[in-house]
């Protein structure tokens, strides 16, 4: 058996005040917030949920807010860098944003593409590049217009312990395809058209230390339930201790670790954000898993306020 996955479903991070979280991904980035839940394993912790207009598979970055935790170290074993697709011509609209929001920018080139990496408020790498793949993104919020909107993730970098592992993996277990190399970075590519493009820093830097301003795990897609079965039963032949699946509520979920350190997910692309609201309210307000509805009072006591500023 053989596998191939479409690409990256969704990248989790952890960040710090959910204010500021929430203001630099909707209010500067003009990204949906599709999704205010809690940490399933920690109901005291928000989990929130930004992407396109429909939350689609490949759009989505989630966030644990924990205000006043300590600052992370970005190295091996966890993605590097969050690249965001834009179209093409798109770059003049973000350099005069980000000038505007007073975000320090560099350009620079990587594999013939032009990037413009930035950071959010807590530390966390981000890129964005123009590409034509992938359709746009219809959510209007503030003076990011479809035209020039963030479509969802061109793809991501990563950090390994064992960068050869993780390479093999990619193309071995996970279906992606080798490009080709440059400078200290391979560039491998799955088969869908968005959140397609994952770099792998060929040399070491260091482990990295979880905390604020890094990323948790990167999540990978599956098309069903059933497929993602198949994926567990093929990742365990491979070789990885790999997780039951866990039901989050959005999505289902298997984890395993792999061998240069860095948390790999794969999750289902059903049944989405809108089964228990419509998609027209998707992220006004907290959904709590069933589990968690009885204590909703306690839960709401304790989650800092939040709110979806246009900041224009």
């Amino acid at each position: 058996m053989s596998k191939k996955t479409m690409g990256i479903h969704h990248i989790t991070a952890i960040v710090g005040h959910p204010q500021e979280n929430v203001d630099f991904y909707a209010g500067v980035l003009g990204l949906r917030l599709v999704k205010q839940t809690v940490n399933f394993d920690d109901p005291g912790t928000y989990h929130l949920y930004f992407g396109n207009e429909g939350g689609k598979p490949g759009t989505i970055i989630t966030f644990f807010p924990w205000p006043g935790a300590r600052q992370g170290i970005i190295g091996d074993g966890q993605v590097g860098v969050t690249s965001f697709a834009v179209p093409k011509g798109a770059f003049g609209f973000w350099e005069e944003r980000f000038e505007k929001f007073n975000v320090p920018f560099t350009k620079m080139e990587r594999f013939g593409e032009r990037y413009l990496e930035f950071d959010d408020p807590h530390g966390l790498h981000l890129e964005l590049v123009e590409r034509e793949a992938g359709e746009n993104n219809n959510w209007e919020f503030g003076k990011v217009t479809p035209d020039v909107a963030i479509k969802g993730f061109g793809g991501a970098t990563l950090l390994s312990t064992q960068p050869d592992k993780t390479a093999e993996l990619l193309e071995r277990v996970m279906g992606l395809e080798l490009v080709g190399n440059e400078g200290d970075f391979a560039r491998y590519r799955s088969i869908g058209d968005i959140g397609n493009v994952i770099d792998v820093k060929l040399t070491p830097i260091g482990r990295g230390q979880m905390g604020v301003g890094t990323v948790h795990h990167i999540a990978w897609r599956a098309k069903d339930d059933q497929d993602q079965l198949d994926w567990q039963q093929f990742v365990q032949a491979n070789g990885y201790g790999v997780t039951p699946v866990q039901d989050r509520n959005y999505f289902n979920a298997i984890y395993f670790r792999e061998h240069g350190e860095i948390l790999f997910e794969i999750a289902t692309d059903p049944p989405g954000f809108a089964h228990d609201e419509s998609q027209e309210t998707m992220g006004d307000k907290l959904m709590l898993p069933s589990q968690y509805e009885s204590q909703r009072s306690k839960i709401e006591e304790v989650l800092i306020p939040l709110e979806v500023r246009t900041l224009d």
